[in-house]
């Protein structure tokens, strides 16, 4: 009894030791926040902004202080806004303390219409005659585009310029379900519609293979010809390089004025500091981007009149959502909110979103027609905006995109498993049970689709995609018959889109913002953001459970995270589905 008694006072006290541990870590990052929040960066004249961009980059920056932290230990990492980069870029065109733009460029977490966005705001930089700097020890094929934007592109003498042209690969999944004997039961409309292919193909099919080498070809013509023009090559010379693999070395790089010198970084420093007016042995005036981004006064203008710019990024699915999915309930609370404040002339509807739940795009679907009726709607898309995450932008009044932009992938589908024979004949287990009614279990994986019932959810899916392609004619002002046509699931480019009238233009989201306000008919308004976002502990504490479960589950599967990540929505999928066929990372 007494070791008992020992036992348990040394759990308590360990108990309230980690208790206390945790209230003491959390009153440090509280203080440390706090002094830091109001703390504005002093910007020295000939200071360098420096922009490494080595963090993810998200569709809008946190307003609160702590998204300037690491604080992983919460489940929350490092990451940038598009929107203050670009803010950024611009503020430092007009700033006379800030001589250039230093491009230290390692890796890029984001997909190419971002990149294309915060490129083209360089490229409006250089206007400015001040100069940007472009440094790398690896350029792939991303950090190099937006590398080629700079006056200037260095590489380290024993660098690497990845220029080999544009892959995409599909992994099916076919030969281990039957090994598994697990049964995928399809049913879906559209030609093109290949998010099932994986699990009833072990090679693409001829439809998949044409629209993927379709847009594929469409995204490297315009990757080449924007680094042709910037760096003042002819195209079917890049084409060439990449084609013959001409790029194998550094001087190789050189020789074929992708960089125009090999320098390490020393070299790059010292004319930093003689383009800014430094003296050489003095240390380079820089300023670093999210330090620079603290000294953002916001935004200018008439507060009495707005322009909401409502965030939908992620996989669409019913609920609340979270950071990284849209739920359909908060983005049409947002949606709501903008519509019925008076100050709000207008809404610019930010979609990056390969797609999800065809019940939840109905429901924000249904938000945007509604104010559409009493203010313009503009809907401003970044690296996705297919399937479900076209159906949520198709009622606009107007549709820009980006040429590099993934959209279109008009088209539903559902799987359900049969794992009757997997779990009979792998594992052993049988089922039995009692129904009250015949298709009282329909959709269970443990036994096979009947025939009828089969029929019953094709109708289903076809009804679906029925009131997608009219959703989308009656936004677009296109026949239904037109809309199945280009629709059948096949995915396009933002570029294809646009010859095909999916989109209205070519261009970002402040065109889209100065094309809501030449709607609403208003020259000097402020941009205010939706959804509100929480204040600091608000986020900081908000599912914090969630937030340690995921940040100890990237600790250990590291930049397999991803996979995890998938196979999990996977599992998690519920209803009918209107979203991308496949994920799409070139290499």
């Amino acid at each position: 009894m007494k070791s008992f008694f020992k036992m348990a006072f040394a759990s308590m006290v360990g108990v309230l030791f980690s208790f206390f541990a945790i209230l003491l870590i959390l009153i440090l990052v509280v203080i440390a926040v706090a002094s830091q929040a109001d703390e504005d960066v002093e910007v020295k004249a000939n200071s360098v902004l420096h922009i490494p961009l080595d963090y993810p980059i998200v569709e809008r920056g946190h307003d609160d202080p702590f998204s300037k932290l690491d604080i992983n230990a919460f489940g929350r990492s490092k990451s940038v806004g598009l929107n203050d980069i670009l803010a950024a870029i611009r503020r430092a065109k007009t700033d006379d303390n800030i001589k250039g733009i230093y491009l230290d460029l390692s890796s890029l977490q984001a997909g190419y219409a971002t990149v294309e966005e915060i490129r083209n705001e360089l490229l409006d930089f250089k206007k400015s005659k001040k100069f940007i700097l472009a440094y790398s020890e690896v350029y792939t094929k991303n950090t190099y585009y937006l590398a080629s934007a700079a006056d200037k592109v260095y590489l380290n003498p024993e660098g690497i310029v990845e220029f080999t042209g544009f892959s995409s690969q599909l992994m099916f999944f076919k030969g281990s379900l039957e090994k598994l004997g697990i049964e995928p039961q399809i049913i879906k409309v559209g030609t093109y519609k290949s998010a099932v292919e994986p699990f009833i193909l072990d090679r693409m099919s001829e439809p998949n293979r044409q629209q993927v080498t379709s847009f594929l070809g469409s995204l490297y013509d315009h990757y080449l010809s924007s680094i042709a023009t910037a760096r003042k090559i002819q195209k079917d010379s890049l084409f060439a390089m990449a084609d013959q693999l001409k790029v194998r070395s550094p001087k190789d790089a050189v020789a074929f004025k992708l960089v125009d010198a090999l320098r390490y970084k020393d070299e790059v420093l010292d004319e930093l500091k003689s383009r800014s007016g430094i003296e050489k042995d003095e240390e380079v005036k820089s300023v670093t981007l999210t330090d620079y981004i603290k000294n953002d006064t916001g935004e200018e203008g008439d507060f009495s009149t707005r322009i909401a710019v409502v965030y939908a990024s992620g996989e669409i699915t019913g609920g609340e959502g979270n950071d990284e999915t849209i739920g359909s309930e908060k983005i049409s609370k947002a949606i709501r909110k903008a519509r019925m404040d008076d100050k709000v002339k207008a809404l610019v509807l930010r979609v990056n979103s390969p797609g999800g739940s065809a019940l939840a795009s109905d429901v924000i679907w249904r938000e945007v027609v509604l104010t559409k009726k009493v203010k313009p709607v503009v809907v401003s898309m970044g690296d996705l905006a297919a399937s479900g995450g076209y159906y949520i932008s198709c009622a606009a009044d107007s549709i820009f995109a980006q040429p590099n932009t993934i959209t279109g992938s008009i088209g539903v589908f559902g799987i359900i498993p049969n794992m009757q024979n997997f779990f009979n004949d792998k594992l052993g287990i049988t089922f039995d049970g009692v129904k009250t009614g015949t298709h009282a279990d329909l959709g269970t994986v443990t036994r096979p689709l009947t025939p009828e019932e089969k029929l019953i959810i094709q109708n289903e899916v076809n009804r679906i995609y029925d009131s997608f392609t009219k959703r989308v004619a009656e936004g677009r002002k296109k026949t239904q018959q037109y809309v199945n046509e280009i629709g059948q699931g096949r995915v396009w480019s933002g570029s294809e889109a646009l010859k095909i009238g999916l989109v209205d233009k070519l261009g970002n989201i402040d065109d889209a913002v100065r094309s809501a306000a030449k709607m609403a008919k208003i020259t000097d308004y402020r941009i205010v953001s939706y959804p509100v976002q929480k204040d600091g502990l608000s986020a900081l504490f908000d599912k914090s459970e969630d937030k340690l479960r995921v940040y100890f589950a990237k600790k250990e599967l590291g930049e397999q995270y991803e996979y995890y990540e998938k196979l999990k929505a996977t599992i998690n999928l519920k209803g009918i589905q209107a979203r991308m066929p496949f994920d799409i990372s070139l290499k």
